[in-house]
């Protein structure tokens, strides 16, 4: 499993368009195929910035995502309401405990 971890810093403007575009395509994305999981953060302290988790079943899957219409639509949109240039990881989960 990979887990993408993605930072997002919005000017504070955009932030309620963000969120609103936000509750249009998370299902999409959360049913995108060989995604399991997806969770929006915000920060507490510094509330314009955000953070997508996303559990994908590989990185062939997360590729396909990126390269789909879907995505395409989602960052056009997304993009413009940036302050700062997004960061992105993709990490493997080594434990998880609960």
């Amino acid at each position: 499993m990979l887990v993408r971890i993605v930072k997002m810093s919005f000017d504070p403007t955009n932030i309620e368009e963000f969120l609103a575009n936000f509750e249009t395509v998370k299902e999409k994305i959360r049913n995108f195929e060989g995604c399991n999981f997806l969770e929006l953060y915000r920060d507490k302290n510094t509330t314009n910035i955000f953070f997508t988790y996303s559990y994908w079943n590989s990185e062939t899957d997360l590729n396909n995502y990126r390269h789909s219409d879907l995505f395409k639509g989602v960052w056009k949109k997304t993009k413009p309401m940036f302050n700062a240039k997004p960061e992105a990881w993709s990490v493997d989960k080594l434990e998880s405990l609960k």
